[in-house]
């Protein structure tokens, strides 16, 4: 399979990229060539990808770099050069390290254990199977991969949050990066978990994003570790909170995107599903606000200023301690998790004291 079309559906994972380097360095030292193509075998079959440059340094050391081409998907690392540095030994083995702008596991939870680089299973296990069949009888290697704006580039993965140190991962299951799906994403997300209960934390805080972790922050006594972002899938997240037998959650964030849930939509996207005027509104009209108030409420544009009219008629506390029991009713009834709701306006201010 090759991917160096301009127009390819698909690309390379880091872990396809890396693989292609190391095979090239030991190809320049064992060859004395410099390949423009290698072809590398992956757990679906084989790519050829293309070599950025490569340099024999010594007998015994090699180096080669790939490019990490575009596809059609906002992957962080598309144009990311990914290289590896081979070294020859006279003993058998293959011994794979992580270099400049490769990070490293600082937190319990994940794939890999702490204090080691953060290259995944199967990506090791490409390097090692496309190694040895070219390293000669007895002999064997030091991979050490290299990323050199690795550490740049991990500002804008979810590797912070992770725990993942020093620069990016390199990943990959199948070998090919395909344009990133909503299952694949939800399950980056989920990560979070498995590294939150692996720090040995019983209560995690679920927030929408980042101004609900800020908020969250400035509010409650929690450490950044116990924070779950959520995005728009509540009910994803609800789930593997269920399975991973979370022991209770707080579910805190703005009331523009908990209010959904009151109204049992657990995919707050704004393309999905909104709802958030009809639900004020109705919860508004059970604590007694004025029809002129009612519609007040559902013609205006904001939660904001939804908030606003319900403060001016001072109902704003009963409203919102009636949207959090129904936001906890719809979770508890669905998912069976014990759960506290804390809604916020943009200030920070607490909405259902």
């Amino acid at each position: 399979m090759n991917i160096n079309n301009k127009e390819a559906s698909f690309g390379i994972t880091t872990g396809s990229a890396a693989t292609a380097s190391a095979l090239a360095a030991i190809i320049t030292v064992l060859e004395d060539k410099n390949p423009e193509f290698v072809k590398i075998s992956i757990p679906t079959g084989s790519l050829e990808i293309e070599i950025f440059c490569t340099e024999k340094i010594s007998k015994t050391v090699g180096k080669a770099s790939v490019i990490k081409k575009p596809y059609p998907d906002p992957d962080v690392t598309v144009n990311l050069e990914i290289g590896a540095e081979v070294e020859l030994t006279s003993k058998p083995g293959i011994i794979i390290k992580g270099g400049k702008g490769v990070g490293t596991i600082t937190k319990p939870g994940l794939q890999i254990p702490v204090g080691q680089t953060a290259i995944n299973p199967v990506p090791q296990k490409m390097i090692r199977e496309n190694l040895e069949n070219h390293l000669p009888v007895g002999k064997g290697a030091i991979v050490t991969i290299f990323v050199p704006q690795g550490e740049k580039v991990a500002a804008r993965t979810m590797n912070p949050r992770l725990g993942i140190i020093n620069g990016i991962s390199i990943l990959g299951t199948t070998g090919i990066a395909r344009p990133m799906s909503l299952e694949s994403f939800k399950k980056a997300n989920a990560c979070q978990l498995d590294v939150a209960l692996g720090l040995g934390y019983k209560e995690l805080i679920f927030v929408p994003g980042n101004i609900g972790e800020k908020l969250a922050l400035k509010s409650l006594k929690v450490e950044k570790d116990q924070i779950i972002h959520m995005s728009n899938y509540v009910g994803y997240m609800m789930e593997q909170a269920l399975e991973k037998k979370v022991k209770k959650i707080i579910l805190f964030g703005h009331a523009g995107k908990l209010v959904k849930i009151a109204g049992g939509i657990f995919n707050t996207k704004h393309s999905v599903a909104d709802g958030r005027r009809e639900i004020i509104t109705a919860h508004a009209a059970l604590a007694g606000v004025s029809h002129n108030s009612l519609k007040e409420i559902f013609y205006s544009k904001t939660t904001e200023d939804m908030v606003d009219i319900l403060i001016k008629a001072e109902k704003e506390k009963e409203v919102f301690k009636s949207i959090a029991h129904a936001i906890k009713e719809n979770i508890k009834e669905r998912y069976h998790l014990d759960i506290e709701v804390i809604i916020v306006r943009m200030d920070g201010t607490v909405l259902n004291p």
